[in-house]
């Protein structure tokens, strides 16, 4: 069976950054740091005093009071990203065969604020249980994938993906095998976290997972250095339109860019690819530190992502 080509039509963000692609790319070619003293709860008590909080978000300006009953922080970061995504691919909802059309989304932790706070009223008022009847719909981790699909009346495959930090890019990967095998036409794919609360920061701080370079914490973000002594913790989301290649044509889709392949394990690694993609960009091979043995596989993976508009149609 030959396999369908996929392309991305469409991308959308709300990140420590900025809360839309231009913000966040302006800002990002700047070298701003999305790091900052944690304002969402007092961490006067916690060893990290510092993440990467959104800037200037307002919930009311894009959901009504009765919308935000149902929705976990992480639930609407997903919504604001996905609806950014779909405007930007340019699709007419009313042409598409939305049967044909999935969301496969990828969240670590789901609403943990939810499940924080049920909880914590559960204890504070007495152990009595009153809790919310949105308490589940509000807390589990596919509800992401759930409100986006329901929005848009997407009826394809819909689901989340749940593998820690790599669960954003295994909703990608699985809606990349979805179109190529002809099982969805378009599928609306990322991920969303929203874990910057009590136990967030302390669950980690207390795995000794955190920097606690609360003195430095713009600089405290140093994958692969010999100083580093932890993550920062973030919050946001991030949303991509695949679309099988034909589909996208049909419909004069814009902003095409292909997707290379996936990269899930050492045997999917393409380093002649990489070579060609650093050739076509005037830049040195060494930027993204790849050698036969594979030795530096997984930064490589994470760098690819930067490359994916490399190679055009």
């Amino acid at each position: 069976m030959k396999q369908r080509r996929v392309v991305v039509t469409g991308i959308g963000t709300i990140n420590p950054l900025g809360n839309s692609i231009e913000e966040y790319f302006s800002n990002l070619e700047k070298g701003v740091s999305g790091a900052g003293p944690i304002t969402h709860f007092d961490p006067s008590n916690f060893k990290t005093k510092f993440a990467c909080e959104l800037k200037g978000y307002d919930a009311a300006s894009f959901f009504d009071r009765k919308e935000l009953r149902k929705y976990d922080l992480y639930s609407q970061y997903a919504l604001v990203a996905a609806e950014q995504a779909v405007k930007d691919s340019g699709v007419d909802l009313e042409k598409i065969d939305r049967d044909m059309v999935g969301v496969i989304w990828g969240s670590g932790i789901g609403g943990l604020e939810t499940f924080y706070q049920e909880v914590k009223s559960y204890v504070e008022g007495g152990f009595i249980p009153r809790y919310s009847p949105f308490f589940i719909p509000k807390m589990i981790a596919d509800m992401g994938a759930g409100q986006i699909s329901m929005k848009y009346g997407f009826r394809g495959p819909n689901y989340c993906t749940v593998s820690a930090c790599a669960s954003s890019n295994h909703a990608i990967i699985d809606a990349l095998t979805y179109i190529r095998l002809g099982r969805a036409d378009m599928i609306l794919t990322g991920g969303s976290e929203a874990a910057i609360n009590p136990p967030g920061v302390g669950g980690f701080n207390s795995m000794q997972a955190l920097s606690t370079r609360n003195d430095d914490y713009q600089h405290a973000s140093r994958p692969f250095d010999v100083d580093r002594d932890g993550f920062v913790i973030g919050e946001g989301a991030g949303a991509l339109m695949l679309e099988e290649y034909e589909h996208a044509k049909a419909r004069n889709a814009n902003g095409v860019l292909v997707v290379l392949t996936k990269f899930c394990d050492p045997e999917e690694f393409d380093y002649v690819m990489i070579k060609k993609a650093c050739e076509a960009a005037d830049l040195p091979l060494t930027l993204v530190e790849v050698d036969r043995q594979m030795v530096r596989f997984e930064q490589v993976r994470t760098n690819l992502e930067t490359f994916r508009d490399l190679l055009k149609m």
